[in-house]
C-alpha cells in the first residue's frame, strides 16, 4: 500500500531551488543532503521540509550535475544494494538501482566522504549491473 505524497508541496520547493538556489562545490566520493523530492511509485523520494534524503557523488560530470547514489538506513540485500560507512556508527546502504542524474541545486548539507576503497567498490558494483550481471 503506497502512502499518499504531497506532490504538491513538492513542485513548489523544485520551483523555489530551479529559480533561487545557488550551487554548493561537491566533488565525487561526497555525501550530501539532497532535495530529491516526491517521487513517482518505487522511486526514492526524499523526506522532512527539503525532501531531502542523503547521496553519495558518484560520478561528477561538471560544477552543475553528477551523478547521486541515494542512501538508506534501512538494511537491504541483494545485489542492488550495498553497506557504506561514514564512521558515525549509522549503518547505511547505497541503493545502486536508484543512479540518477541531479543538479547540485538540491544538494544542501554536506555529511561525510565514502572512502577510495568504497568508491571502488561502488564503482565495480554499477558497472556489474549495468553489465547485466
Amino acid at each position: 500500500m503506497e502512502t499518499e505524497k504531497d506532490f504538491k508541496k513538492w513542485h513548489e520547493q523544485k520551483s523555489e531551488l530551479h529559480q533561487n538556489k545557488t550551487r554548493l562545490n561537491f566533488h565525487e566520493r561526497d555525501v550530501w543532503f539532497s532535495s530529491l523530492g516526491a517521487n513517482i511509485g518505487f522511486e526514492q523520494d526524499g523526506k522532512g521540509e527539503q525532501f531531502g534524503r542523503p547521496v553519495i557523488v558518484f560520478r561528477k560530470f561538471n560544477n552543475i550535475v553528477f551523478w547521486a547514489v541515494p542512501l538508506t538506513t534501512r538494511t537491504k540485500t541483494g545485489k542492488y544494494y550495498m553497506g557504506v560507512d561514514l564512521g558515525d556508527g549509522i549503518n547505511r546502504m547505497a541503493i545502486l538501482s536508484q543512479l540518477r542524474l541531479i543538479d547540485a541545486k538540491r544538494i544542501y548539507q554536506k555529511i561525510g566522504v565514502i572512502n577510495r576503497k568504497s568508491y571502488k567498490e561502488l564503482e565495480e558494483r554499477i558497472i556489474k549491473l549495468c553489465q547485466g550481471k
